[in-house]
């Protein structure tokens, strides 16, 4: 074979070599990323109940297959366990919330390597109570004043502070002894109101001007203490302070992540909606380097 010849043919077989070594290293990179075992737990934040299509497979919680568990699951390619349960509290981590819903504990094992979680809102029921006894005092006062906090005071931030904390604290190592190599995220509240009063908001949020500071003060303490309870734990804190900022339930479709109490466009008031459920997926994603 001519000299030329012979070199074009070793050319080719280097090139023929290299290009067979990339692909089976890519296919080795490929191969070396592991399936991330995700197991999704908390309350109906987490379950994103009123969000369709709802999960049929536990209609008690109220679970939708748009939550941001799901959303997370679908972008990483992870491996969801979803035991989320609308009203659940964090007792229900460790307790049956309604017969054959297991405590939500049970789904975690040593081979879990992600889990999440929105809870401490229905502890002392703050969310439902400071909602309804807010609203209620919004409307008899026709949107004037700050009745709700003339009547209750100190009294939700106080079931927070000595009720909800230690028991965030307890649930939270229940979960990090259960899963013990998972990253376990804590995802705070996205803001329900503006920071201050909105009187274009009354007719769908009906919260006297002097309670909406009142009410977000109280959801800033109860995500407080979800981050510090988080931070003790060992467990990551997502913090939505920041991001949610505009995109309370006093916000336009399409912009709002919260539902209004009232003229909402969904089943469940005062929770996400699809848009929310997505948003917070993302940012715990990006909180979480996850991609």
């Amino acid at each position: 074979m001519p000299k030329h010849a012979l070199r074009r043919v070793m050319t080719a077989t280097t090139a023929a070599v290299g290009v067979l070594a990339l692909g089976l290293a890519d296919a080795t990179a490929h191969a070396a990323t592991p399936t991330l075992d995700y197991v999704a737990l908390g309350d109906s934040y987490s379950a994103g109940s009123g969000v369709l299509p709802v999960d049929p497979t536990n209609l008690l919680c109220l679970r939708s297959t748009a939550n941001y568990p799901h959303v997370i699951a679908d972008a990483t390619g992870a491996r969801l366990k979803d035991v989320t349960c609308g009203a659940a509290q964090t007792s229900h981590f460790t307790q049956a919330q309604y017969p054959g819903v297991a405590p939500q504990v049970n789904a975690l094992s040593a081979g879990t390597d992600l889990v999440t979680l929105t809870i401490g809102g229905n502890d002392n029921s703050t969310f439902i109570n400071a909602i309804t006894a807010c609203g209620s005092a919004g409307v008899l006062s026709g949107g004037k004043g700050s009745p709700c906090k003339d009547k209750h005071g100190t009294s939700f931030d106080d079931q927070i502070e000595n009720n909800t904390y230690p028991a965030l604290k307890a649930a939270l190592r229940d979960v990090v002894e259960a899963a013990p190599n998972a990253r376990v995220a804590a995802l705070g509240y996205p803001w329900i109101t503006p920071a201050a009063a909105d009187p274009s908001c009354f007719v769908k949020l009906p919260i006297a001007a002097g309670d909406v500071p009142y009410l977000r003060g109280i959801q800033a303490h109860l995500n407080d203490v979800v981050e510090r309870a988080a931070e003790e734990t060992g467990a990551t804190f997502v913090d939505f302070a920041r991001v949610s900022e505009g995109h309370d339930a006093c916000e336009a479709p399409g912009t709002r992540w919260i539902e209004p109490l009232l003229f909402g466009h969904s089943l469940v008031p005062v929770h996400p909606n699809a848009l929310g459920e997505r948003r917070m997926a993302e940012h715990t994603m990006d909180a979480l380097g996850l991609g």
